[in-house]
């Protein structure tokens, strides 16, 4: 059992810290590339600018020493995820322009942070990943261990609800491996810890296990050889109201709906496709420029990686980035190109056009898309819709951002087009590849208006969307700390891979003005911006 007293123990605020470590240096603030960096694109009046503030190195570059955000308001510090060194760094944000670090939790195999009144809670995976993983608690004020919870496989993802008294995990139960007579894949699960009485509830998907064909008739992908449903679905984020968890099941192109008091899955709700002969996109890497267009035959599976809600009109929302994600593991992968497939004349009567390296022919789609009896490609099913969508809270799209995040880039930042973040130089490179990755999404309240914020894992960068009407976003700003000038591998590219977004309202910010904390996981930074 948990100490009686330690809520009361975990909310009390030391004065010193006997673990303090030297801080690193900050590094000096640099201007955002094209700046103001957002002010309403697309005629929105209710622009925003996100200003620069200030920056946090590891010095660490293509490590993940830079990942997922959390933030106390009473000690004023974020707590970061160092996946590199398996510590959870904490930086002192008084002077949002100067964080420094005052300590570092030793935290094997972080993957994941949050922090309710005065608690630190780390998800953590195994050093066998396919092994149970753990969740521990800190003192927020401290850094003192409190407490562990054993969970279910590869805790990916955490959060408290709202009134703190629970943290739900999402345990992503990812395979080490698909080879022959090696199979290594654990369930997934969604474990639901209730601190007070210090008790785990594991929440499985083997209800849903003799509903195989019935899911994936439903739009569910259901796709690891020989792999169970409750082995093949792979929670990945986790948004909470009330006694209910909205979790997105990545790989899937689906959300589970959790009922937390009852500690079980209501529903697997399916995500559709998105029509790419609605819609623009640019398919390809090998055509030397930005080609955003129509694509008819090709379809976008959503394949969310982070989930947000929102409130509006006595209606739940649930907003999604869709940043897709492909199965590749030794033995087995689910990604293919589409000049390599045998496609259907009668679906594809221009096959032989559309499979050339400028058409589709570079783009990435999903091996098990559609075919007929004789094994012909009669469908094409890229990774990811490239956007933000807004869900009911059944599942039904309500919005998507169409093409406006790839037009977007090609209007700010044309010489960096669908670039990668491992390197500069590499414009176009990502076209056939999910394009910019949207990866991490977060609400915030500015001025009395909703705003969903995402991060651009490729490119870089982050997106504002206004949420007044949920039903009708509308683009409101973009920044992009990245210096493309710099080398991404020695560290001198600014601020490079957004992973983590965390919106810190006016009323808990140092400068009195919402802040929006970015873990940068490929330039090992955390940046700070100000919202204005």
């Amino acid at each position: 059992m948990l100490p009686t007293n330690l809520l009361r123990l975990a909310a009390a605020t030391t004065a010193a810290l006997s673990l303090a470590l030297t801080a690193a240096p900050a590094q000096a603030a640099a201007p955002p590339v094209n700046p103001p960096g957002g002010h309403g694109h697309g005629g929105n009046d209710k622009g925003l600018r996100l200003e620069f503030l200030g920056r946090f190195s590891t010095g660490s570059v293509g490590t993940g020493a830079s990942e997922i955000t959390s933030y106390d308001p009473a000690t004023r510090r974020v707590f970061v995820v160092n996946a590199q060194v398996g510590t959870v760094d904490v930086l002192d944000i008084r002077d949002p322009r100067r964080p420094k670090r005052v300590m570092a939790l030793q935290t094997p195999g972080a993957n994941s942070v949050a922090v309710s009144k005065g608690l630190i809670a780390v998800a953590q995976q195994a050093a066998d990943k396919t092994a149970p993983g753990k969740v521990t608690l800190f003192q927020a004020s401290s850094g003192r261990k409190l407490k562990e919870f054993t969970v279910g496989s590869l805790p990916d993802m955490l959060t408290f609800t709202p009134d703190g008294r629970r943290i739900v995990v999402a345990n992503e139960g990812e395979p080490s491996s698909y080879c022959e007579g090696a199979v290594d894949d654990p369930e997934g699960s969604v474990s639901v810890i209730d601190i007070a009485r210090g008790r785990v509830h594991d929440v499985d998907f083997r209800a849903f296990n003799r509903q195989a064909d019935k899911l994936r008739a439903s739009g569910v992908r259901i796709s690891g050889p020989g792999a169970s449903v409750a082995q093949d679905l792979e929670p990945e984020y986790v948004t909470v109201e009330g006694g209910t968890a909205w979790v997105t099941l990545q790989e899937n192109n689906a959300i589970a709906v959790v009922d937390l008091d009852r500690a079980r899955v209501e529903r697997i709700m399916p995500l559709g496709l998105k029509d790419w002969g609605r819609t623009g996109m640019d398919a390809s890497d090998d055509d030397g420029k930005i080609d955003i267009r129509r694509h008819p035959g090709v379809k976008g599976l959503y394949m969310p990686d982070g989930i947000a809600h929102v409130r509006s009109r006595g209606e739940t929302y649930l907003v999604t980035a869709n940043e897709g994600d492909s199965r590749d593991w030794d033995c087995h992968t689910d990604e293919v190109r589409v000049k390599d497939l045998k496609l259907s004349p009668e679906v594809y009567p221009d096959a032989a056009e559309l499979q050339k390296d400028e058409e589709l022919g570079r783009l990435n789609v999903i091996a098990d898309s559609p075919k007929n009896a004789a094994g012909e490609y009669t469908g094409l099913s890229a990774f990811g819709a490239r956007s933000i969508s807004v869900f009911s809270s059944g599942g039904r799209l309500v919005w998507d951002s169409g093409d406006e995040l790839e037009r977007l880039i090609a209007r700010e930042l044309p010489g960096e087009f669908n670039a990668d973040n491992e390197e500069n130089d590499s414009f176009d490179s990502r076209s056939d590849n999910k394009g910019p990755e949207p990866e991490g999404v977060t609400i915030g309240e500015v001025r009395g208006r909703t705003y969903a914020f995402a991060g651009l894992e490729r490119v870089s960068g982050v997106v504002a969307y206004d949420l007044g009407d949920p039903r009708r976003p509308s683009l409101a700003g973009y920044v992009n700390t990245r210096d493309f000038q710099g080398d991404v591998e020695a560290g001198t590219a600014g601020d490079v891979g957004p992973e983590g977004v965390l919106f810190v309202p006016d009323r808990e910010s140092p400068t009195r003005k919402p802040l929006l904390v970015v873990g940068n996981e490929v330039s090992g930074t955390t940046a700070i911006y100000e919202i204005r």
